[in-house]
């Protein structure tokens, strides 16, 4: 199973969790949720090397695939998923350049 971690508040993670719904091959982990989803998720963000280019970025890092085999990654094609098309005006960014 590949878990996801994400929150509902943020557009590039809501495009993922669309194309996973009903789909059982995923686990969708909302790190808004509850604290304990939070802090699975900072332990991992804390640990794991695929996280570099998003912190030094300002990021936080979502979404987060980890994979069958324990592998990270930040980029939803490798968790067999399609990212979200750039330029729709959506934005996570504080100063709004996107997510």
């Amino acid at each position: 199973m590949i878990r996801i971690y994400g929150m509902e508040t943020c557009p590039d993670c809501t495009y993922v969790e669309d194309q996973v719904k009903g789909d059982d091959r995923y686990e969708i982990i909302d790190i808004g949720a509850h604290v304990r989803n939070l802090k699975a998720f900072l332990k991992l963000r804390d640990s794991d090397r695929a996280f570099a280019g998003a912190k030094s970025a300002g990021s936080v890092g979502i979404p987060c695939f980890v994979l069958e085999d324990g592998r990270v990654t930040l980029v939803p094609e490798e968790a067999g998923l399609r990212s979200r098309p750039a330029g729709d005006g959506s934005s996570c960014n504080l100063d709004g350049s996107g997510c």
